[in-house]
C-alpha cells in the first residue's frame, strides 16, 4: 500500500467553501464506491484557509497521474467532479497537467532515524 498527499485550492470565497464543505459532509454514494473501484482505500481531505491537502492510500501499482481519474468513469461520479472543480483552483506550483498536485514526501514517521 502507497500513500499519497496532493494539495489544491479552493477559491477564496467564504459562500463557496462552505458550500464545497457542505457537499463533502454529505458525498454522494457513487463517488465513494467510484473511488474504492479506482484502488483507493482511504482517503482524507484537510483545509487550512482555502487552501486543500489530501491523503490518499492506494495498492502499490496506483500512479495517481494514470489511475486517480478513473473514478470519473462512473457517470454520477464524473458528475461529482465537474462540480467539484467549480470550487476548485489549481495551486501555483501545479504542472500543466496537475489539478489536484502532487506533494512531495519529506518526512515519515516510519522511516529509521539517524543516529
Amino acid at each position: 500500500m502507497k500513500s499519497f498527499g496532493q494539495v489544491l485550492d479552493l477559491k477564496n470565497d467564504p459562500r463557496t467553501i462552505e458550500t464545497y464543505k457542505k457537499y463533502h459532509r454529505e458525498v454522494w454514494p457513487e463517488v465513494v464506491r467510484s473511488l474504492k473501484a479506482a484502488g483507493i482505500s482511504k482517503m482524507k481531505i484537510f483545509l487550512v484557509g482555502n487552501h486543500l491537502f489530501m491523503y490518499y492510500e492506494a495498492p502499490d501499482g496506483f500512479v495517481p497521474a494514470r489511475d486517480f481519474q478513473k473514478y470519473t468513469q462512473q457517470p454520477r461520479a464524473q458528475e461529482w467532479d465537474k462540480l467539484m472543480r467549480t470550487f476548485q483552483q489549481k495551486v501555483p506550483e501545479a504542472g500543466p497537467s496537475d489539478w489536484w498536485t502532487p506533494g512531495e514526501l519529506v518526512y515519515d514517521l516510519d522511516w529509521p532515524t539517524g543516529k
